[in-house]
């Protein structure tokens, strides 16, 4: 049954992983490094212009941010691997994200990020790699894909084998906001998960 993306609600945003409340239902969550574009993705999906906030400013999602669509939560981690911040606050945001994927919760799946005109930063691989080691199902989406004309779309896709693990046994999917690649794949993947669930009313 087809979800009615239109309906997707900002639902709270949490600073600390303990201020969260016991989940109701499935969670869909969001990873990747600062500016890898999830704010982005996320408005892409429910075809919302400002429902994420999206910055030019790396690092602007400092907290787990939750939005709401029938009996599934989608959740919107904080950007990893931002220099220009404290390091204080870098462990704040760690705390939040292993505090969560970590946790208890109904997590289904986490779309995993990446920008696709570049390799992998290191935070990228433990991050993968943290996802294949707890056997946390995810999908890769790899970002920014108009920026690339078909040739460096090659290059990079052949560069990906090398540069992440397992990435020939990982599901990913090309992604542009500009063009709405991809758009569509993720969203039979979200309804996927809410056929499986019966939790479309």
């Amino acid at each position: 049954m087809r979800l009615n993306y239109n309906k997707a609600e900002f639902t709270a945003a949490y600073g600390k992983f303990s201020q969260l409340p016991t989940s109701d239902r499935i969670e869909i969550a969001f990873a990747g490094h600062s500016n890898v574009g999830k704010s982005t993705l996320i408005n892409k999906l429910f075809n919302r212009k400002n429902l994420a906030r999206v910055s030019s400013v790396p690092g602007k999602t400092a907290t787990i941010n939750f939005y709401g669509l029938d009996n599934i939560y989608f959740v919107d981690l904080p950007g990893y691997g931002y220099a220009k911040v404290a390091k204080s606050e870098k462990e704040r945001w760690a705390g939040l994200i292993e505090g969560y994927l970590g946790s208890d919760r109904d997590i289904r799946l986490v779309f995993m990020l990446v920008d696709m005109r570049h390799a992998p930063t290191s935070d990228d691989v433990h991050m993968i790699n943290f996802l294949i080691d707890t056997e946390m199902p995810f999908v890769l989406v790899l970002t920014k894909a108009d920026k690339l004309n078909k040739t460096e779309r090659e290059k990079r896709m052949e560069a990906f084998r090398s540069e992440i693990p397992c990435f020939d046994d990982i599901h990913s999917i090309p992604f542009s906001s500009q063009t709405f690649e991809g758009v569509e794949e993720l969203r039979q993947i979200v309804e996927d998960i809410a056929d499986d669930n019966d939790v479309v009313a």
